[in-house]
């Protein structure tokens, strides 16, 4: 099991901290690194343009840092792709952090889960944060989730028609044309079926 510390809000619940804890490989963005040496956790890889890491942290941490100034994509994507390129035994990734200080990189970090759904299909990729778990589908599943907890469903496409079965409000006309559609949703039982019409693209939230 592989994580990547993102710039977010660092944190402090049991579960997010056991994945932290538990890791086989971090893999912190440039910009999470003071908090990482606040917490005590040594990183095995540093990624990003290192805009924003201090000379001092770069000297002490010389010999993991990767320098990537590509200005195309985040310091975040850039740890996925590094993960994916140069871990390919893993099959999991827990990205931690990467919500919670600001409503936009919030919401353009949430939504690259389903950019990274589409281009690593071979990785297990979700957002544990100290409210949610967040992850991407691709086509229908089974979620095995437990009854009552919390459930969001948010799609850009909105020609996908999803099926539900073990929801409290079932999906099945649901138009998703704003996100709110088939938000605030219950699981009725421990496993919820979301069946798609067509291969798409979903977020998932679970609270």
């Amino acid at each position: 099991m592989l994580s990547i510390v993102a710039n977010g809000l660092f944190p402090r619940t049991a579960f997010p901290r056991h994945l932290l804890e538990t890791s086989d490989c971090i893999i912190c963005c440039d910009g999470a690194l003071s908090v990482l040496e606040k917490h005590g956790i040594v990183p095995d890889v540093v990624i990003g343009d290192l805009d924003s890491v201090c000379h001092r942290a770069l000297g002490r941490f010389k010999g993991i840092v990767v320098k990537d100034e590509d200005q195309e994509t985040n310091d975040l994507t850039k740890a996925v792709h590094y993960a994916a390129e140069n871990f390919p035994d893993e099959t999991r990734i827990h990205i931690l952090a990467a919500t919670g200080r600001s409503e936009a990189h919030t919401i353009g970090n949430v939504s690259l889960l389903m950019e990274y759904a589409k281009s690593f299909p071979q990785l297990e990729i979700d957002m544990v944060s100290d409210y949610s778990t967040i992850f991407a589908m691709t086509d229908s599943d089974t979620l095995h989730i437990g009854e009552g907890r919390r459930i969001s469903i948010f799609s850009p496409d909105p020609t996908l028609k999803v099926k539900s079965t073990g929801l409290r409000w079932k999906t099945d006309n649901v138009v998703f044309d704003n996100w709110w559609k088939a938000s605030l949703n219950v699981a009725d039982d421990d496993a919820v079926k979301l069946e798609f019409n067509h291969k798409s693209l979903a977020l998932v939230i679970l609270d």
